[in-house]
């Protein structure tokens, strides 16, 4: 699935769920380490898990950061088809 990210250097995040597991994530643009680092620390916990973690962490003013559009994409991803 790819989630359009808003407020951020990444223009976009593509990722996968099997059996509420998050298995793959990849951003779109932003900043290669950090986006890499958010992104193998996810793979492979429960959604709910990666939401809980990630939601509401900011980067300097702009309101959002990587991590928190990860935790927005995935509670858009669990509204459809939870």
């Amino acid at each position: 699935m790819r989630y359009k990210t808003k407020g951020t250097c990444s223009s976009a995040i593509d990722f996968s769920v099997e059996n509420g597991i998050l298995t793959k994530v990849s951003f779109i643009g932003g900043c290669m380490g950090n986006t890499q680092g958010v992104a193998r620390l996810a793979e492979g916990r429960k959604v709910d898990e990666v939401i809980s973690l990630l939601d509401g962490i900011q980067c300097g003013f702009k309101g959002t950061s990587c991590p928190d559009q990860l935790a927005k994409a995935l509670s858009e991803y669990q509204k459809k088809y939870a």
